[in-house]
């Protein structure tokens, strides 16, 4: 028996190739392959998966989602899931407005805002009253200068007080006029809901906007006992505040309550604040901001020894007197403006985008083959949803494809399908010449906008560029994002009727890291 193990050990030993009294050769590496040259190891049918297994999580079982991932090259279709469907898009209705205006006003528009007077400035630099006619130009802000204290509140203004005063004028012998007859219709879509229109991203749309047409407010505690600290910035005549809050001892509880009354610039503060309290600090809105555009600019151009017999008031009316256009305000570019608009998500620059592209269709309609002129009698808003609808039309989006009320996404009757905005993205990152002026208005993730606290640490940060959405229960993200094949993918994402907003953008954000890790090859 012993015999015959011992045979049969030597025969596995010369199998292997192991003779007595020599020491095993290590077996070869294997034959590395170059990385370039490195076998995928993923499958689209791998990716495909996880991101349906994604999607069946429990945190989203109640809620809907609508997907549509695309091959920016090729138009492959990746993932879908609900792409016909409606799905309220929150501020991913921005893309469709922000687009149309980079596409038809082209991205070197600029906003003017005109100074007009009877005549031109006497040889002793006296002018009649001064009207100040606005079409909208969002950059007389903060959000455009370097914040440097409060000087930066008139920066804007200051701009159009130095091209007033170039002009020669040194006496207003009348009034300071804020004309606001450029854009008609309601300054506040009616569709949106009233305890919106306390805050900054609820402003006022209107032709001569200052600062984001709201203003900050901050309220600290004073000594206990007493009233709160309540400051304004800017200072300015137009807002009246009513300060009941008081100030309590230490670790008392928080009841401060700020209510900025609707259709009047009147702050109601009330409640208590502990003493070691941080306080509040944010931004209202301002209503009518024309009548604060005025004013302040009456400050600014007195400030700089204009003197003026008038007072400041706002129009509305259309002036058909005789006048002259003495000075004007140029806005930077449309590209620019875009930027500020799509990255924080801003409201009112979008609505104004909107109406602009409404009052620029209207003037080029407004002249007849005879020779005449048509009036519309559609208002600004209602003008330019036609102009998106057009261009959507235009580049094949389905005539149902989006249902539009408003141009920012701040109204809950909004719809849009995630098939128009791939359609959208696909149009303007490959077929549009501005292609690069609409891409540089994204946001990029980890780096600025509405993304820069998502996407850190993995290979979709500096990657992925898009446009995020949120409002009560809903999440939309879509953009542009490369594999690590470097192939670039079109998608969007849309998550209506969670009510954990950390849920909603969890999911999408987790399925944007997978398209950028995904090393296969999708064409």
């Amino acid at each position: 028996m012993k015999q015959r193990t011992a045979l049969v050990l030597l025969a596995v030993l010369l199998g292997a190739g192991i003779a007595f009294g020599q020491t095993p050769s290590p077996t070869p590496a294997p034959t590395q392959t170059p990385s370039a040259f490195r076998p995928p190891t993923q499958s689209v049918e791998s990716l495909q998966s996880r991101i349906r297994l994604r999607l069946q999580s429990g945190e989203l079982r109640r809620g809907q989602v609508g997907v549509k991932i695309v091959s920016l090259s090729s138009g492959k279709i990746i993932y879908e899931e609900n792409a016909e469907k409606y799905f309220m898009p929150a501020s991913n209705m921005k893309n469709f407005t922000v687009a149309t205006a980079i596409e038809k006003l082209n991205p070197d528009f600029k906003f003017v805002t005109s100074v007009y007077a009877p005549a031109a400035p006497d040889s002793n630099g006296s002018v009649g009253s001064l009207r100040i006619f606005g079409r909208g130009d969002v950059s007389v802000s903060t959000a455009f200068f370097p914040a440097e204290g409060t000087d930066v509140y008139y920066k804007g203004l200051d701009r159009l007080v130095e091209r007033i005063v170039a002009a020669g004028v040194k006496r207003i012998e009348g009034d300071l006029i804020a004309d606001e007859s450029y854009f008609t219709g309601n300054p506040v879509p009616g569709e949106w809901e009233w305890d919106d229109l306390q805050w900054y991203y609820g402003a006022e749309i209107s032709a001569l906007p200052l600062n984001d047409n709201a203003i900050d407010l901050t309220v600290k505690p004073g000594p206990v006992g007493f009233p709160c600290s309540v400051k304004l910035a800017p200072v300015n005549p137009v807002f009246r505040v009513v300060n009941q809050c008081t100030t309590s001892g230490v670790r008392t509880v928080r009841t401060l309550r700020i209510e900025k009354k609707i259709d009047r610039n009147v702050i109601e503060i009330t409640g208590s604040l502990p003493v070691d309290n941080s306080g509040f600090s944010g931004s209202v809105t301002v209503s009518r901001p024309a009548e604060l555009f005025i004013a302040l600019l009456k400050e600014r151009l007195i400030a700089q020894g204009v003197a003026i017999t008038g007072n400041a008031r706002v129009t509305k009316t259309a002036s058909v007197d005789p006048s002259v256009e003495i000075a004007k305000l140029e806005s930077p570019p449309l590209s620019l403006i875009a930027a500020k608009t799509m990255k924080p998500s801003q409201n009112m620059y979008t609505e104004t985008l909107l109406w602009t592209l409404g009052e620029n269709s209207r003037t080029a309609s407004s002249a007849t083959p005879g020779g005449g002129v048509s009036v519309d009698r559609s208002d600004s808003s209602e003008l330019g949803i036609a102009a998106v609808k057009r261009f959507l039309t235009e580049i094949g989006v389905a005539p149902d494809g989006i249902i539009q009320h408003d141009g920012s996404g701040l109204s809950r009757h909004n719809l849009i399908t995630p098939s128009a905005v791939v359609r959208l993205y696909s149009y303007m990152g490959k077929e549009s010449k501005f292609s690069q002026a609409w891409r540089d208005a994204l946001t990029i993730g980890g780096v600025d906008g509405t993304l820069r606290n998502r996407f850190s640490g993995t290979r979709a940060s500096g990657n992925v560029r898009g446009k995020t959405g949120t409002i009560d229960q809903v999440s939309a993200l879509s953009g542009y994002v490369k594999t690590a094949a470097g192939e670039e993918l079109v998608f969007s994402m849309v998550v209506n009727g969670v009510n954990e907003p950390r849920v909603r953008t969890s999911a999408m954000d987790e399925i944007v890291v997978m398209l950028a890790n995904f090393d296969g090859r999708v064409d």
